[in-house]
């Protein structure tokens, strides 16, 4: 047997035991769960998921390893490289102190400075590399009139 077939059976095995799960979770009501009657079910099943969640990410750095090293390992560096230069100039960039904090301190959310330059140096590297992909689809679309 192929080994994508067997990959897309148990996809499709694990999707059906989701779709039992959601329709136990919706049964039980919200009312059961923030009373805490069915904490146990709800519980089984978020652990559940957290382990699906480390067995996809485990694969998913698996076979990333995998194609890293049987692929250009020169131009991936390369990409990475740039993405984390990216990333430090956003980092560079945020200041943290355009915003007034007090408001949000006051309502007990506890958002430092810091707090405010990582979310600042995240929308400035989403800017970025937002422009990138658009001035790289522009620049694929012109490529292939041009042809």
């Amino acid at each position: 047997m192929n080994s994508q077939k067997l990959l897309t059976i148990i996809l499709g095995i694990i999707g059906i035991i989701s779709i039992i799960f959601l329709f136990v979770i919706i049964n039980v009501g919200d009312e059961a769960i923030i009373a805490g009657e069915s904490s146990g079910a709800v519980d089984t099943f978020m652990y559940i998921s957290y382990m699906i969640l480390l067995v996809t990410i485990a694969l998913v750095l698996l076979f990333v390893i995998k194609g890293l090293f049987s692929g250009n390992i020169k131009k991936t560096l390369m990409s990475v490289g740039a993405f984390v230069a990216i990333i430090v100039i956003s980092y560079m960039l945020s200041s943290g102190t355009d915003l007034d904090l007090t408001p949000y301190n006051n309502k007990g959310l506890g958002i430092t400075e810091a707090i405010s330059k990582n979310v600042g140096a995240g929308l400035i590297a989403f800017y970025i590399l937002g422009f990138f992909a658009l001035v790289s689809m522009v620049f694929s679309g012109f490529n292939k009139i041009s042809k």
